[in-house]
């Protein structure tokens, strides 16, 4: 029995681990594109988010509506495409703590007492998705794995 719950054990982690790639993929896609269109739209509508940033109170709001959309846009299609993936998820979920601690802080102040609230903000999804490939990497298929591939062939896969 022993035996038999072992193999069944060791048969799933293989068959779950087969698919890390392909939802690493998947996740960097999906949410590359997001971040993409976000700073496109806020690069293209700088002098609102510029107002909207001094609304906040955030220090040179020009100059921060123009870093956040340019490692939104920029870094989202790094994301999509698996280049420089762990500093850019790095950096885009910095942007993402930034915007829930100065558009969200009530949110964030009450995270266990309303979990619901922190989940559903709009910097959740984008946050999660930037920690994911920061912690695991960009999965087998992206530059990234190419260009190791190509230039450390000795070192593990991303």
């Amino acid at each position: 029995m022993k035996t038999f719950l072992e193999h069944s054990y060791r048969t799933l982690i293989a068959v779950a681990s087969s698919g890390q790639s392909l939802v690493l993929l998947l996740i960097r896609s999906y949410w590359g594109w997001q971040f993409f269109l976000s700073g496109r739209g806020k690069l293209g509508n700088h002098e609102s988010v510029a107002e909207f940033f001094r609304g906040l109170g955030l220090p040179l709001p020009g100059l921060n509506a123009w870093l956040a959309a340019g490692v939104e846009c920029f870094g989202g299609l790094l994301l999509l495409f698996g280049l420089a993936s762990r500093p850019t998820a790095l950096a885009l979920a910095f942007t993402m703590v930034v915007a829930f601690v100065t558009a969200d802080l009530e949110v964030v102040q009450n995270v266990f007492r309303e979990p619901d609230k922190f989940v559903s903000a709009a910097p959740f999804l984008f946050l999660l998705a930037s920690v994911l490939v920061l912690v695991f990497g960009p999965g087998r298929v992206s530059l990234d794995h190419l260009l190791a591939q190509r230039f450390y062939p000795e070192r593990r896969p991303l």
